[in-house]
């Protein structure tokens, strides 16, 4: 139990940041306009690369590749979750209009149902989820190479 409960932390951490950025977006209108959320890229990656180095400094020389990239991967996925559920209500019940609005920027079909849309955010979180952690464990990861016999 000990050992998911970083994950947990830095998710909900990733999770809350993301959804404050939202609003502030959302309090300038710039919510609908999809550059912005490109900075979410580094607020997940912010929170996904100190949760492995934090899961590392607490395992020390027990750290491995694949318990890093498992720290990374739910740390990801839990951030992923809540911001997706906050999507979905905020797309329907805080906002009704958005949908509508964000497809407007596209110039796009109106008629596509929230759950489409919430579906993509989800997708496109683990997908970022997936990228950063790769990414993050290329630092973290443990060097095969050996040093040189120095004469």
């Amino acid at each position: 139990m000990k050992k998911i409960i970083l994950p947990f932390r830095f998710g909900i951490a990733i999770s809350g940041s993301l959804i404050g950025y939202f609003l502030l977006l959302s309090l300038f209108n710039l919510h609908i306009k999809p550059l912005f959320s490109v900075f979410n890229g580094v607020i997940v990656g912010f929170g996904i690369f100190e949760a492995i180095r934090f899961f590392k400094y607490e395992q020390g020389e027990n750290f491995t590749y694949s318990k890093g990239f498992t720290t990374g991967v739910i740390t990801g996925v839990v951030s992923t979750i809540i911001f997706t559920i906050f999507f979905l209500l905020y797309s329907t019940e805080i906002n009704p209009d958005f949908n509508g609005q964000l497809l407007d920027f596209f110039s796009g079909n109106k008629n596509v149902h929230p759950g489409l849309i919430t579906v993509v955010v989800a997708i496109m979180g683990f997908a970022t989820t997936l990228v950063i952690t790769l990414t993050c464990m290329q630092y973290f990861k443990n060097s095969w190479n050996l040093p040189e016999n120095k004469k």
